[in-house]
């Protein structure tokens, strides 16, 4: 199932590609326009940073949100915490397939970073579910969920997890 939600989002971003790259100004930089859109994916787009720059100004489209909640390990109620909305407004958002605005699309991003890099340190989503619910020492014994509400603590997260992927154990 992973996998087949992986090719959808390839192809959400693939089609997200073409809207930017037609969008993008002639002198840009970005690897939009050295890259055919249909050669990108998911992990490509989460390490480009211009690209993800790019995201954020225009807004992530619902239709890309939808992907990445069902490839992250939040619920609806934890996503709506998340980008301090209610799940009404999410609903809203579904119903019209609104893009978000740059801070939440921001979040939206930075929890996909997350949750690649948690998949990839842990091999799998529920190894990497349960980590995120399970007090962490090195995180203060704070659960490392309750840390992804703000940027600083996103990284607090994202270093720990780079830290067990090197073997260094607090």
């Amino acid at each position: 199932m992973k996998i087949n939600i992986e090719n959808r989002l390839d192809k959400e971003i693939a089609n997200l590609l073409k809207i930017y790259t037609v969008q993008a100004a002639p002198t840009s930089t970005s690897s939009v326009l050295k890259e055919p859109a249909h050669n990108f994916t998911y992990a490509d787009f989460l390490s480009d940073k211009m690209l993800i720059i790019k995201a954020i100004g225009l807004g992530v489209p619902y239709s890309l949100f939808e992907l990445i909640k069902d490839y992250t390990s939040f619920n609806e109620n934890d996503w709506a915490s998340i980008l301090d909305v209610s799940t009404k407004t999410l609903q809203r958002y579904k119903l019209s397939n609104a893009h978000f605005k740059a801070l939440q699309s921001q979040k939206i991003i930075e929890m996909s970073e997350v949750t690649k890099l948690g998949i990839d340190v842990f091999g799998n989503i529920d190894t990497f579910k349960l980590w995120l619910e399970t007090p962490n020492f090195a995180l203060g014994n704070v659960k490392p969920k309750d840390l992804l509400k703000d940027s600083y603590g996103k990284e607090l997260v994202m270093g720990e997890l780079t830290r067990i992927d090197y073997g260094i154990f607090a």
